[in-house]
This record gives C-alpha cells, sequence and structure tokens, in this order.
C-alpha cells in the first residue's frame, strides 16, 4: 500500500461501551449503501497501518471503519502496557467480542451494507478477527492478519458460519506449531471455509512499514490475498 494516509483524511466517530467512550475513524460516506470493512487494529491501537488500510479499501468502494477496543483513556504507551491490555482482552474473549460487535454497528450506521460485512484485523486485530468468527458476529468473511493464533485450550471448539482467511508468516516466533495445528482441527471440525497462506521470508509485523521486520513484496502480496478475499465475500 504505498498510499500515505493521514487521520486528517478520516472522519473520527465517537460512541460508547457502557460508561466507556470509545474512538473510531471512518471513511466517507458516500450517500450510498455500501459492502463495509471492520478494521481491528494491532496492540498500540489505532496505528497508521489501520489507516492506510481503511483509505485503499475506500478507493476500492468499501466503507471501512477502524474499531477503538481499548476505549479512551485506555491507550497503552509503550509495548508492555500494550501487552497486558491486550492480553485482558484475549483473556476475556467474550469483552473484545462485544466491543466488535459494537463497532460492527457503526461501520452499518455508516452506511454499510448489513448483509455485506468483513473483519480484518493486524496482530492483536488478528485474534481479534478470529473472535469474531467464534463470536458468529454477522459478517460474511474474516482476514487474520499475522495474528495470534492460540485459543486457551479449556474453551471448546464451536461451530464457525464466516470465511475465514489468516495470513500468516512463515517465521512468525510468536505462533507456535501447537497453536496452528490446533486451530486447523478447530476450523476442520467445525467444518469451516477457511483458508491460510504462509509469506517466506516473513517475521509477526511483516506488513507494517514502521516495524523492523517490514517485508514489502509480501505486504503487497497479501494485501493483494485480502483484496481478492473482500471482493469474493463482500461484493
Amino acid at each position: 500500500m504505498a498510499h500515505a494516509a493521514t487521520a486528517q483524511s478520516l472522519k473520527a466517530v465517537s460512541y460508547a461501551d457502557g460508561q466507556q467512550k470509545l474512538n473510531g475513524l471512518v471513511t466517507a460516506n458516500t450517500g450510498k449503501k455500501l459492502p463495509g470493512v471492520l478494521i481491528l487494529p494491532a496492540w498500540m491501537g489505532i496505528d497508521q497501518e489501520a489507516k492506510n488500510a481503511a483509505l485503499e479499501l475506500e478507493k476500492k468502494g468499501y466503507i471501512a471503519f477502524i474499531a477503538d477496543i481499548y476505549g479512551e483513556g485506555n491507550i497503552p504507551k509503550n509495548g508492555e502496557e500494550a501487552s497486558k491490555i491486550a492480553t485482558q482482552y484475549k483473556t476475556d474473549f467474550s469483552a473484545y467480542q462485544k466491543r466488535i460487535s459494537l463497532a460492527l454497528e457503526q461501520l452499518k450506521k455508516a452506511g454499510a451494507k448489513p448483509d455485506k460485512l468483513a473483519v480484518i484485523g493486524y496482530c492483536f486485530g488478528g485474534s481479534g478477527a478470529l473472535e469474531a468468527a467464534r463470536g458468529l458476529l454477522p459478517v460474511a468473511g474474516v482476514v487474520s492478519i499475522h495474528g495470534g493464533l492460540s485459543k486457551d485450550k479449556a474453551r471448546p471448539n464451536g461451530k464457525l458460519n464466516t470465511k475465514i482467511l489468516v495470513l500468516h508468516g512463515a517465521d512468525d516466533a510468536s505462533v507456535s506449531k501447537s497453536d496452528i495445528e490446533n486451530l486447523y482441527t478447530e476450523f476442520n471440525s467445525a467444518k469451516a471455509d477457511w483458508q491460510m497462506i504462509y509469506y517466506a521470508n516473513s517475521k509477526h509485523t511483516f506488513t507494517n512499514p514502521e516495524s523492523k521486520d517490514y517485508n514489502p513484496e509480501m505486504a503487497r502480496r497479501s494485501w493483494q490475498h485480502t483484496l481478492l478475499f473482500l471482493d469474493e465475500v463482500c461484493k
């Protein structure tokens, strides 16, 4: 994605989960119903990669909404804080699913077609994309982009009604072989429509231009795979 997005290109949207104020971003509303994509950002909260994705999706004919999972006053200042709060939501997955669901409602309010919705997520947000599928949220497809792939062993495998695309760096040290094997088992026991693509010479944050592990060729390729999938499920 060569497009250099700025926060000023996106409209701020305030919404809430009970007393917790949430601050998302949305692309322009053209006045007509369009397919919608919810973007779940990485563990530091709404970042440039999420903004870039939203504006690229707008150019492709989607309404895109970037979710605020943590809420106002809870944005981490460093990796240690990010790890702590992200772990809270991975553990309390129902709270994560609720925040995703609330953001989907905002996406629909912005003009997205209710039957043409998808979720994409990066890193922590990639874990959230899988939680959207596990929570049976009303979306046509989810994309996990170098997301965390583990699930608590105490959680039973359940239904998975939506289409699933997992984009994974082949050298991602944060994901174990057992995580992947368990994911295969979960997907297959649900008879899910799923696909997983590995990217060579790619570590955990290979799609993020601000990361030392950025792999521009594989980032470009994974974005094309994302667009191909969204075109199938949403248009």
